[in-house]
C-alpha cells in the first residue's frame, strides 16, 4: 500500500503542476493553432505536456509515457509496451478556448490494456479526482480526500451527461428514447467524474474520441463502481489496435441501466 500511496501522490503533484502551467496561459492572450486533424492546439497543451512528461520520467523512469502531444516515434512503438502512462495534457481544448473552465488534465496508468489508475485535475476549480479499481475512488479538494461512489441504483429520472461541443444525431436519438431524463451539459472528462461521484448516471458517446480522452476517467469511474462499455457490453481496453481512436461507448454509474437503453 505504501508504494501505491507514493505513486498516487506523485502523480497528483504532477497533475497540479500541469494545471498551474495551463492557468498561466489561460490568464493571458494566447494563440490557437490547428493540428492535421483540425483539432485545436495552444501553448497550454504543450506546456502541460512538457510538465507531465518530465514529471513522470522522474517519478517512474522505467514506465514510458504516451501523450496526445507525443512524437510520432512514441506512437509507433507504443504497441510494444505492456505498461505505460497514457496522458491528455489538456482535455477539452475547445472548452479552454471558450474560457468556460470545463477542461482537465488526464493521467492514466495502463497495464496489459487495462486502465488501472487515473487522475483528473480541473485547473480552474482546483478539484481533483483519482481512482484505482479495487482501491476506491476519491475527490480531493486541497489536501483532503473524500471517497466517492457512483449512484447505484441510478436516479429516476436518469441524469445524462452530454458533451457541450459534440452532440450528434445518434446521441440525440438515445436521449429521445429516454423521455423525462435530465440532460446536463458538461465538457471534457468531467463527465466521468460527475458519474463517479453520483451526480450523473449516464454518458453516451457516439463518434471519435482518442484513448487518452477516456483512460483516466474509466479508471476513476470503475473504482467508484461504474463502467465504460463498448456497444457489445465489453469494458474498454487500451493499446490493443493500430489506431488510437476509440469506438462508441457508454459510461455508466449503474451497469444495470444498460438494459434500458435502445439497441
Amino acid at each position: 500500500m505504501q508504494v501505491i500511496d507514493v505513486l498516487r501522490d506523485g502523480v497528483i503533484r504532477i497533475a497540479r503542476q500541469a494545471a498551474a502551467a495551463i492557468l498561466s496561459v489561460y490568464d493571458s492572450e494566447f494563440a490557437v493553432q490547428h493540428k492535421d486533424d483540425r483539432s485545436p492546439l495552444t501553448a497550454a497543451d504543450l506546456a502541460a505536456h512538457r510538465c507531465i512528461v518530465a514529471g513522470l520520467a522522474e517519478l517512474t523512469p522505467d514506465i514510458p509515457v504516451l501523450s496526445e502531444e507525443s512524437s510520432g516515434a512514441d506512437i509507433a512503438t507504443r504497441r510494444q509496451w505492456t505498461r505505460f502512462w497514457l496522458v491528455d495534457p489538456l482535455d477539452g481544448t475547445r472548452e479552454f478556448i471558450k474560457r468556460n473552465g470545463e477542461f482537465t488534465v488526464n493521467i492514466a496508468l495502463i497495464e496489459d490494456g487495462v486502465a488501472v489508475f487515473g487522475v483528473i485535475q480541473q485547473p480552474v476549480t482546483g478539484a481533483l479526482w483519482h481512482g484505482m479499481p479495487g482501491h476506491g475512488a476519491f475527490r480531493r479538494d486541497r489536501d483532503a480526500d473524500v471517497a466517492i461512489h457512483a449512484r447505484i441504483p441510478a436516479a429516476s429520472p436518469l441524469r445524462i451527461a452530454a458533451s457541450r461541443s459534440h452532440r450528434d444525431a445518434r446521441t440525440q436519438a438515445l436521449l429521445d428514447a429516454l423521455p423525462g431524463s435530465e440532460v446536463l451539459g458538461c465538457g471534457s472528462s468531467l463527465k466521468f467524474c460527475r458519474i463517479a461521484e453520483g451526480g450523473m448516471d449516464l454518458y453516451p458517446r457516439f463518434g471519435p474520441t482518442s484513448e487518452w480522452d477516456t483512460a483516466a476517467g474509466q479508471a476513476i469511474l470503475e473504482a467508484a463502481g461504474g463502467a465504460v462499455l463498448d456497444p457489445r457490453g465489453r469494458p474498454f481496453r487500451y493499446n490493443q489496435r493500430d489506431t488510437l481512436l476509440n469506438g462508441d461507448f457508454i459510461a455508466l454509474g449503474d451497469v444495470a441501466v444498460r438494459a434500458r437503453l435502445p439497441a
